[in-house]
């Protein structure tokens, strides 16, 4: 404390502050004479006081190099400084990229095509967060697809081309086989000009029991992709095919069967019902994160299944996986399918 008010004494000396005293009785050490208030004269006194004079420079710096390009991150520069000193070694090549897009927008190539010298794809790549704040408030409107959010949807955010999303799938009729090949992965834009004469889709998750399903007449199965379901909205010959989801007996299960049928109201469920969880009860597992969203698009069987594994009624966090359902289950299944 003494060496405290020590300081401040020297910086009141040299003029630097005012301060205002008072006086304090304590029964151990008696009468005391301690700051009450301290009156910076200038900023710099102040920053020095606290420790920050050479951070405030680098703020002053970098937020002045920014507004000069950008006037209208202004507002950002006072809300987030810290954002401003985080990034002190990189605003130089943060204003060349910013500038970049707004003079291409919509560019429609791949990130590893940006031709800037000195910044090279992982310089975008890891600053991904800090350049989403700032093009949302630099370019226009129309250059922007507010459809995409997240660090995950940053190319097709701004106009770039992105990693097309591959669909696996394997043709279970023989004879729709494409030069004999019947396991495949595709981008969606090919697979949604896939022209075979499949009438039956079957969708499940995992990818074994994807490679295991059996031979069916017309049909197809595509696998593993998991919550990522919404491209296959852009594939219309899916909306005249008979659509069949396999996913696991759990809330995220039926979640992903709600996802598909948002997007092909007609998808049924199979192997997902009250019958074959109590037939496999010696496989129940847990599941670890169970989700509790509301599910608009169960049919009422399914809606009661879930309902009762979100309120524990057989299992806590009771969890079927699709692998340990067996196979003459889906063989039957699929018998079922025929006709129907």
């Amino acid at each position: 404390m003494r060496s405290w008010i020590q300081q401040l004494q020297k910086m009141e000396k040299r003029r630097e502050c005012s301060i205002q005293w008072k006086t304090v009785q304590h029964r151990q050490i008696g009468e005391n004479r301690i700051p009450q208030s301290i009156c910076f004269e200038s900023e710099e006194a102040l920053l020095r006081m606290i420790g920050k004079l050479g951070e405030a420079e680098r703020f002053q710096y970098d937020a002045s190099r920014l507004l000069e390009h950008f006037p209208q991150l202004r507002d950002w520069v006072i809300r987030y400084p810290h954002k401003i000193l985080l990034h002190h070694q990189q605003w130089e090549s943060i204003i060349t990229v910013i500038e970049w897009f707004l003079s291409h927008p919509q560019a429609g190539i791949y990130l590893r095509q940006i031709d800037l010298a000195q910044i090279d794809t992982k310089f975008i790549e890891q600053h991904r967060k800090v350049l989403t704040e700032l093009l949302d408030q630099t370019l226009p409107a129309t250059a922007i697809n507010s459809e995409y959010t997240g660090i995950k949807g940053f190319e097709s955010r701004y106009g770039l081309r992105s990693k097309p999303l591959l669909i696996r799938f394997r043709i279970l009729d023989p004879a729709l086989r494409l030069s004999g090949l019947s396991d495949l992965t595709l981008s969606v834009e090919e697979f949604a000009v896939l022209d075979l004469g499949v009438e039956t889709v079957f969708i499940t998750e995992n990818e074994i029991n994807g490679l295991v399903f059996p031979e069916y007449s017309k049909s197809l199965v595509i696998f593993g992709l998991g919550y990522g379901l919404q491209p296959l909205q852009q594939v219309l010959w899916l909306k005249a095919s008979e659509i069949y989801y396999w996913g696991d007996i759990d809330t995220h299960g039926f979640a992903m069967l709600d996802q598909i049928r948002h997007y092909l109201p007609q998808a049924r469920s199979m192997l997902m019902d009250r019958q074959i969880l109590l037939l496999h009860r010696q496989f129940w597992g847990r599941e670890q994160h169970p989700t509790q969203r509301m599910l608009r698009y169960l049919n009422e069987e399914e809606q009661r299944l879930y309902q009762q594994l979100l309120n524990h009624s057989h299992a806590t966090n009771l969890r079927l996986e699709q692998e340990r359902i067996s196979f003459p289950a889906l063989l039957q299944a699929l018998d079922v399918c025929r006709k129907s």
